[in-house]
């Protein structure tokens, strides 16, 4: 089963993947969180339209050679995220990646979207994990893998040199497919 372009999770959102005619979209809502994201994500520096077309263009490519899987987060054609399925963890895993909009937090976005890329990733050929990673001071973050029945599996420090706001530790949360229930039915949508 090939993964699901687009994802309707009710409400008007809709996670579906990146294209190109994207890149101002992207663009606008990093640079909306910019002080929301600079703590966490060191990459969000620099994000200007040029350089979020280059990404755009690269997550294509990974998704189209079997990589690395980059949805975006919509409300109509505003985005409200990035989420993303990575192949960081082994050949039987994939690892979710995510963050939301300065302005659209706390509203269950996070957890809507990951448990439906956990249905998503479990659905697909060999793949028996998922897991979240996120520093151990990064408590919101937390609450995803937590809220969608993750099991904390471990920590191990940091890769390179941590962003402001960081402990260095990074918390590592799983899921099997047999330990999955996913929270509701999601169907993928056309396109």
């Amino acid at each position: 089963m090939a993964a699901p372009e687009r994802l309707d999770l009710g409400g008007g959102l809709v996670l579906r993947r990146w294209c190109p005619a994207d890149a101002e979209a992207l663009t606008l809502a990093i640079a909306e969180s910019i002080e929301h994201l600079r703590p966490w994500m060191p990459w969000a520096m620099g994000a200007n339209l040029e350089e979020q077309r280059a990404t755009l263009a690269r997550w294509d490519q990974e998704w189209d050679g079997g990589g690395d899987l980059c949805y975006g987060l919509f409300l109509g054609p505003v985005a409200l995220g990035a989420f993303g399925l990575h192949r960081r963890i082994g050949p039987d895993g994939l690892e979710i990646g995510y963050w939301v909009h300065a302005a659209h937090t706390r509203r269950g976005h996070a957890s809507a979207a990951s448990g439906a890329l956990t249905s998503v990733a479990l659905t697909l050929p060999g793949i028996e994990v998922v897991e979240i990673h996120h520093d151990r001071a990064n408590l919101a973050s937390e609450g995803v893998p937590r809220k969608l029945g993750y099991s904390l599996v471990g920590e191990r420090p940091r890769r390179g040199a941590p962003s402001p706001a960081e402990s260095g530790t990074f918390l590592i949360w799983r899921m099997t497919r047999e330990d999955w229930h996913p929270p509701g039915t999601l169907e993928p949508t056309g396109g």
